[in-house]
């Protein structure tokens, strides 16, 4: 089959963390999100184990013990944020993220749906098992992108979060999530307001790609 590589590559280069744009009145149907869950179960997973489990929030008590773990992350994460941007001297093009995030954590209670994805087990267990970290979290993350972009292309915007982790037990708790089950994140899913989105600035292919050796970018 003949792909419409337009349609894909604007698919996969326009998938951006929806926070401002988020439609807070707009309910997403059940059965949407499973559309979106049920793309993502297709992903790749190291032997097929298939360990990601989604636990989607849309009660509003629920929602706000997330939220409230999201919010107690990230004003600390937001100060060394702030003091990185101040000493890096490059706040003008950090203010619209920075502003734009923390939007995201004053109205993240109110977003239709909250994604959890989680995986069975530890990573730390990994080892025990003769795999390694770098592999547990390789069979479980791409299903997380995956649902990110099958809700792109049904008109939904996500924003990939993990601020809310520090409390995960806390989180755990709330939904009834074992502690042997890990939180990999949380994706504020909505509608989105407006049109389209843009390109984001990124560095040329060529500048980080490398042939062979470490730093070689020599294509010839």
């Amino acid at each position: 089959m003949d792909f419409d590589l337009t349609q894909t590559d604007h698919l996969l280069s326009t998938t951006r963390a929806v926070r401002k744009r988020l439609d807070l009145e707009r309910p997403v149907p059940r059965e949407l999100i499973l559309d979106c869950v049920r793309i993502s179960t297709q992903a790749p997973a190291g032997g097929n184990h298939q360990k990601w489990r989604w636990v989607i929030v849309d009660d509003p008590d629920k929602k706000l013990v997330i939220a409230e773990a999201y919010r107690r992350s990230y004003a600390p994460y937001i100060a060394a944020q702030k003091k990185a941007v101040a000493q890096a001297g490059t706040a003008a093009a950090s203010d619209s993220i920075i502003d734009s995030s923390t939007y995201l954590a004053e109205i993240l209670h109110d977003v239709p749906a909250l994604a959890i994805p989680c995986a069975l087990g530890r990573p730390a267990d990994a080892g025990d098992k003769g795999g390694s970290q770098q592999g547990w979290w390789g069979s479980v993350i791409p299903a997380v992108w995956s649902y990110c972009i099958a809700a792109r292309s049904r008109g939904l915007g996500t924003a990939w979060t993990t601020l809310h982790l520090p409390g995960e037990a806390e989180v755990g708790e709330a939904l009834g999530i074992p502690d042997t089950v890990t939180q990999l994140a949380c994706i504020p899913t909505a509608y989105y307001t407006g049109d389209d989105f843009k390109l984001a600035r990124r560095k040329p292919a060529e500048q980080v790609t490398y042939w062979n050796s470490w730093k070689n970018t020599d294509i010839a």
